[in-house]
């Protein structure tokens, strides 16, 4: 297994997830997403006005989707190092402080192990509403 070759983004994102970005990007154009956690929220990818959010000196930029920084805490980065982060989206409601909350739709972190060609974590087929 191999910690991350180099033609693998460690964050890509579902069409689905982009549409959904898009959306959200008209209410709010400068955004940027932090993986939670799991705290109040649960482990959720969670979405930030880039002005309201301070990222941490120990955070991790994983990369960009849709021209949107991703980052991670420090710790958290050391569990998922291995893996690829797929966001996506599914039916119901997003973390109480996410700009996906109340939107009906939210956002969901998926992976799979980098260099195993498998999702570690499955994509079954969501249907659009």
């Amino acid at each position: 297994m191999t910690e991350n070759p180099v033609d693998e983004p460690r964050v890509i994102a579902t069409a689905a997830a982009l549409d959904f970005l898009a959306e959200i990007q008209q209410d709010y154009p400068d955004i940027l997403f932090h993986q939670s956690g799991g705290c109040c929220d649960g482990s959720s990818p969670m979405c930030y006005p880039a002005s309201e959010y301070r990222v941490g000196e120990t955070d991790v930029k994983l990369g960009e989707i849709g021209g949107v920084p991703f980052y991670i805490s420090g710790s958290q980065y050391e569990v998922w190092k291995h893996t690829q982060l797929i966001i996506d989206v599914v039916p119901g409601r997003g973390g109480m402080f996410s700009l996906d909350n109340g939107r009906e739709r939210r956002f969901l972190t998926r992976s799979r192990l980098f260099g195993s060609g498998e999702p570690a974590c499955g994509i079954p087929a969501v249907p659009r509403p």
